[in-house]
């Protein structure tokens, strides 16, 4: 059931029903952080009880499909979100981690059937990263909508 804010046309979803696992990389930890804090604020506001959700932290952004996949697998939880900040630097690692992260993800989301909010930050420096924390709460409210669906 969704439900209408009058202030900026938010839409908040009632999600009192639902389990959520959180996936969070430790990797520029001073904005996945943040990131956290905007969804567990959007999943409070959707009426998710703190007891029903699950926060779990990873290394990396690399690392997060994995632990996705076993959250998925063990059927607990009616969507995931996975939060991780990748900031390019001098060599094409940015490339080949933003690429397995993309990746991973989406398989999880297909082969495990499970709505997986995508709050992978992919920048070009800190600053951008800065004011791109609001990420977090849309990754969250997306994959709560899609979970609503099934």
């Amino acid at each position: 059931m969704q439900i209408k804010n009058k202030t900026k046309n938010k839409k908040y979803f009632d999600g009192s029903k639902l389990k959520a696992g959180i996936v969070v990389a430790r990797w520029n930890s001073e904005i996945t952080d943040e990131l956290l804090v905007n969804a567990l604020k959007t999943l409070k506001e959707s009426k998710l009880s703190e007891k029903n959700i699950k926060i779990v932290r990873v290394a990396g952004a690399v690392e997060m499909p994995f632990a996705l996949h076993q959250l998925a697998k063990s059927k607990k939880y009616d969507f995931l979100v996975a939060i991780a900040c990748i900031i390019r630097g001098d060599t094409p690692h940015f490339d080949y981690v933003c690429k397995m992260a993309q990746e991973g993800v989406l398989k999880i989301m297909i082969e495990d059937n499970i709505p997986v909010g995508f709050g992978v930050l992919t920048m070009n420096n800190l600053e951008q990263a800065k004011v791109r924390i609001h990420v977090g709460g849309e990754a969250a409210e997306a994959a709560l909508e899609l979970a609503l669906l099934k």
